[in-house]
């Protein structure tokens, strides 16, 4: 066998592999640490159709500027959200504070 052809049918083979694969969806919610109830109610609703499409989801609470002393408020709306989309998804990250940010990641529900 020409070792052309063999590299030849290798590359197809990964190619075909590679297109089977599932690719991760991952979409983001970003919150205020003051954010109001009209505002997170909206989200919520976005993240829920987010999570029925498969996609996962990163929430995450950014705080500007002096704002970082509330940081028990932006951890206590993520986990707010956490609960509410509990049916849709599980959560595959606590909330986490890096830097300004305070992060947290929503996986979808398996459906059977």
């Amino acid at each position: 066998m020409d070792y052309k052809k063999f590299l030849y049918e290798q590359k197809k083979r990964e190619k075909a592999l590679k297109s089977k694969a599932t690719k991760v969806v991952i979409k983001e919610i970003r919150f205020g640490p003051q954010t109001d109830d009209h505002d997170y109610e909206f989200k919520k609703k976005h993240a829920e159709k987010f999570l029925k499409d498969g996609a996962k989801l990163k929430a995450f609470v950014f705080f500007k500027g002096r704002s970082i002393v509330f940081k028990e408020q932006g951890q206590i709306l993520l986990l707010r959200l956490a609960q509410d989309l509990e049916e849709f998804g599980k959560v595959e990250q606590m909330p986490r504070l890096e830097g300004k940010r305070m992060t947290m990641f929503i996986a979808p529900k398996k459906n059977k």
